[in-house]
């Protein structure tokens, strides 16, 4: 998350702020509904979450929440 908001912040640090707390919210959600997120076929044990234009992906064990990537939906994987 921090590079993404440092990338955003080079032009504009109150959208940064903006993306930063939006995904903060929505991994708040993952904590109380890990299941919200799509499962990555890929991937036994991964979940993908749409959150605005970012992706973020992440795991739950022994009641862990796990966040392994968050990226921009047009940045390559």
């Amino acid at each position: 998350m921090e590079r993404l908001r440092e990338f955003v912040a080079l032009k504009n640090p109150r959208a940064a702020r903006r993306v930063s707390q939006r995904l903060l919210q929505s991994i708040r959600h993952l904590v109380d509904q890990p299941a919200l997120g799509v499962e990555v076929e890929e991937l036994p044990g991964v979940r993908e979450l749409v959150s605005g234009d970012y992706i973020v992906s992440y795991t739950v064990k022994d009641s862990n929440l796990y966040i392994l990537r968050i990226w921009h939906g047009k940045e390559d994987r």
